[in-house]
């Protein structure tokens, strides 16, 4: 007698841990479906790699060409190629880094240097001088896109909001009517 209660218990044990296996599995695959749908409603495309630009380089390359005592292109080039002197580029820069952080070179996350100013304010001022798109601008300035917006919007901001009070007037009345006669001939 005691060696069929014995037999029993094992027999129920065994029961037992197949139900609890079953269980298990059960809850393994409704847990790996789970998370089979969540992966397909959730499915972010992944991120391409960043594409090196070589943007130190390219700033380096800026400077030497334009903006160090012994550059590669005289004056006359500078004020062909962004339609002002130097001496004005540099006084809007200083008052645009002066007004807005977003324009002086830092360290970003890696410890990398930024974008230098100058590259941030021509990509700005290529595209007002010359109304060129952001891909256009992006083969000369070696710029992502979105940088290259977002250099823009702040750019215009801070010149409306430095310059506005200073050159924005109405016009008087001779100068209204100068600009008619332009305007017809």
């Amino acid at each position: 007698m005691f060696n069929l209660q014995v037999a029993q218990n094992e027999m129920e044990e065994e029961e037992d841990k197949k139900r609890r296996r079953r269980d298990d599995e059960a809850r393994m695959a409704r847990a790996s479906h789970s998370r089979r749908v969540i992966q397909v409603v959730a499915h972010r495309p992944s991120r391409s790699a960043n594409t090196d630009r070589s943007r130190q380089r390219r700033g380096k390359d800026l400077l030497d060409d334009y903006f160090v005592r012994n550059n590669a292109f005289p004056d006359t080039y500078f004020r062909r190629r962004f339609r002002m002197e130097r001496h004005l580029f540099n006084k809007i820069m200083i008052a645009v880094c002066n007004h807005d952080s977003y324009f002086v070179q830092k360290n970003d996350a890696f410890g990398v240097m930024s974008l230098i100013p100058e590259q941030k304010i021509i990509v700005a001022l290529r595209m007002l001088g010359y109304g060129a798109f952001a891909d256009q601008v992006d083969e000369i300035a070696k710029m992502e896109k979105s940088t290259i917006l977002k250099s823009l919007m702040r750019f215009c901001s801070v010149i409306e909001f430095i310059y506005t009070t200073e050159y924005f007037w109405r016009p008087a009345q001779m100068d209204l009517q100068r600009l008619l006669k332009k305007g017809e001939m």
